[in-house]
């Protein structure tokens, strides 16, 4: 389909990548690029052709957030209709069977660190910033924090959502919101490379794996590791199993199945 409010690239190395392209917006979001975002990345999933997705912004930030041009007056149905609208691509990567990659740059608020603490993982340049920061205008980034939680634990998550405050990519990274820093001339090329890296493993041990993580995640201890064990098991069985450790014994790359 064609897209007005983002753009999609797709590379030989199996990488895809999305931009939010409303950079005279700094990239808010609004309805119709909410919708945009959920189909693109529901589209590379099932493109046969890639296998990571990358999500970036144009212009000078990754994303600030949600468009407040979009507050009209509503009801509370009509509120909750469209909030869910704008996070429903947190929910979307979750379930889809390829990991993808958040390349963060300049500043990226409320929704917009909603959508890096819902990517799989994350790469961050030296100079970006990122906060829950919707408390500034009197209202409160609880659907994002879900994601973040996830990541940086109670306290601190409940610290971002009261404070709203802004912090830098070092902070993200020692709190566990961003995977990788790196310096800003850097951030375009590394992030391909990390893509291209992870895109040569074998595609449905990735899926599996991703599966299983999500899947695992609200279960009980004890559970988690018979759930765990069963996935591995099952992957134990695939072709791509017997070749990869086929190729390891033999000093070869190993030739994964098409999914």
């Amino acid at each position: 389909m064609s897209y007005k409010e983002i753009t999609i690239e797709k590379w030989e190395d199996r990488v895809g990548r999305i931009t939010l392209n409303r950079p005279e917006n700094l990239n808010t979001f609004n309805s119709q690029m909410a919708c945009e975002l959920d189909k693109a990345l529901l589209e590379l999933d099932e493109d046969k052709d890639i296998r990571v997705i990358i999500v970036k912004g144009a212009g000078r930030v990754f994303c600030a957030g949600i468009d407040l041009k979009e507050f009209p007056e509503q009801n509370p149905l009509e509120y909750r209709e469209w909030v869910e609208r704008m996070e429903k691509s947190f929910v979307t990567i979750s379930k889809m069977k390829k990991p993808v990659i958040a390349q963060v740059h300049g500043v990226a608020a409320a929704n917009g660190l909603g959508l890096i603490a819902a990517a799989d993982l994350a790469i961050a340049s030296e100079d970006a910033r990122m906060g829950l920061t919707a408390i500034n205008v009197g209202l409160h980034c609880v659907g994002p924090v879900i994601a973040v939680s996830k990541s940086v634990g109670r306290k601190k998550a409940l610290e971002m959502v009261l404070y709203g405050n802004l912090i830098h990519a070092q902070e993200a990274l020692s709190l566990g919101l961003i995977n990788k820093v790196v310096p800003f001339d850097r951030l375009e090329d590394e992030t391909r490379s990390w893509a291209s890296e992870l895109a040569q493993k074998s595609p449905l041990a990735i899926q599996m794996a991703k599966q299983g993580f999500y899947t695992l995640q609200d279960m009980e201890y004890e559970k988690q590791f018979a759930y765990a064990n069963e996935v591995f098991a099952r992957l134990c069985t695939t072709e791509d199993a017997l070749e990869g450790i086929s190729a390891f014994f033999e000093k070869r790359s190993p030739h994964w199945k098409e999914r």
